[in-house]
């Protein structure tokens, strides 16, 4: 007799097998249900799953290059000119010759990007309260500290890996 699937694995899609607990499965389910519920909730404010991020490093550091925001985020030139094409169709930010070099976008959040900060910190609340659901205080302190851990040691060995490419090219 087949057991039926338990909730986590209908929510994540998969299957049952002799691997869906190993850390690294794991580690990947949950990444995979970060991004669908960070895109949902995104997708209320007209905005795809990464343009968050490149709006807080705007709203925090000021209009920018895009090769230093694209080096900022850690992602290559192509998926940067990609997401602010999309931002800018949407009025959210604007890309301008920069005055020193002409063949330099300098990029800036516009008004109606800077109306949606209070919406985007609304999305990162909410994503933070679903995460945690059923975690104490103690508990998400202690996640965080691990997945710190976590980041640091597969962000080292990407960064020493061969097939690593470069924020900029």
């Amino acid at each position: 007799m087949v057991d039926a699937l338990t909730e986590d694995e209908r929510m994540c899609g998969e299957p049952p097998d002799a691997d869906s607990d190993s850390l690294s499965c794991l580690m990947a389910q949950a990444a995979r249900g970060h991004r669908v519920l960070l895109a949902a909730l995104l997708a209320e404010i007209d905005l795809y799953p990464g343009q968050d991020r490149v709006l807080n490093v705007l709203w925090s550091n000021g209009p920018m290059s895009q090769n230093k925001l694209a080096a900022a985020l850690g992602i290559d030139m192509s998926t940067m000119t990609k997401s602010l094409q999309r931002l800018e169709r949407s009025g959210f930010v604007s890309r301008t010759p920069s005055p020193a070099n002409r063949r330099i976008s300098v990029v800036s959040t516009t008004p109606k990007g800077d109306a949606l900060r209070p919406e985007v910190r609304r999305v990162e609340e909410e994503l933070h309260r679903r995460m945690s659901d059923g975690l104490t205080p103690e508990q998400v302190k202690t996640l965080h500290a691990l997945l710190t851990v976590v980041r640091r040691n597969t962000c080292r060995e990407a960064a020493a890996s061969p097939l690593a490419a470069p924020a900029s090219r």
